[in-house]
């Protein structure tokens, strides 16, 4: 009937009402799904394509990682929702660095991995990044510089750079940290001698390099947890 209200209003304040009174406890995931396509799908029931994400991507981590193009790919996404979905895992990733600038502690994979993971993992093209960290080994703020975006396979790096870095924040250890976008995160000759490099760099103005970790689609490799470092 005209006038009437559509069915999925009512579901779509039942999911925001129940995230209000205890967060995502109790969802599941196509709800948590369903819960972030109301933000940028105003007028559509998302239950269907909050489904159509999970069966094609596999989980929420998934869908998050995957490219917009990718998203676009799924019945009832639209570039309004791919952007929003990628809006939401850069804030996320922001929200993580911002609060490891003001109080985390780096010194763990625990606490690393995860970091990292977030900021790499799922670019298509390797980067190589910087975490400079101060002499309690947390993170300085404005401490993670993006030193070299590189092709599909591979980023170069100036080990030069990188203890300039440090000097200008005066930092006292670095975490070096770069992705492999397909396949292991086992580093490669290239990854062992770079990592060298820049230990031979680091070591004359005073700074240690803490951790060299490669970020791949589902791990992570530490050179300080395999006794590289």
């Amino acid at each position: 009937m005209q006038g009437e209200t559509p069915h999925f209003h009512g579901h779509r304040e039942r999911l925001r009402e129940r995230f209000r009174k205890s967060g995502l406890d109790g969802f599941a995931e196509h709800e948590i799904v369903e819960l972030l396509l109301t933000l940028a799908i105003p007028r559509c029931d998302v239950k269907v394509p909050a489904k159509a994400l999970l069966a094609r991507f596999g989980s929420l981590r998934g869908i998050l990682d995957a490219q917009m193009a990718e998203l676009e790919r799924v019945a009832g996404i639209g570039p309004v929702a791919s952007t929003s979905l990628k809006v939401i895992r850069a804030s996320a990733g922001l929200y993580l660095q911002q609060s490891a600038e003001t109080r985390q502690d780096l010194s763990t994979l625990e606490a690393l991995a995860p970091f990292c993971r977030l900021r790499l993992g799922a670019l298509g093209h390797e980067v190589f990044e910087v975490c400079y960290l101060d002499g309690e080994h947390r993170l300085l703020r404005d401490g993670v510089e993006t030193l070299q975006v590189g092709t599909p396979d591979r980023a170069v790096v100036y080990p030069r750079r990188v203890a300039e870095g440090a000097l200008r924040r005066e930092a006292v250890a670095v975490v070096l940290a770069h992705n492999h976008t397909v396949g292991s995160a086992q580093p490669s000759e290239h990854d062992r001698l770079v990592t060298r490099a820049v230990v031979l760099a680091c070591e004359a103005i005073q700074v240690e390099v803490y951790d060299h970790l490669i970020v791949a689609p589902d791990e992570v490799f530490s050179f300080r947890e395999e006794g590289l470092l």
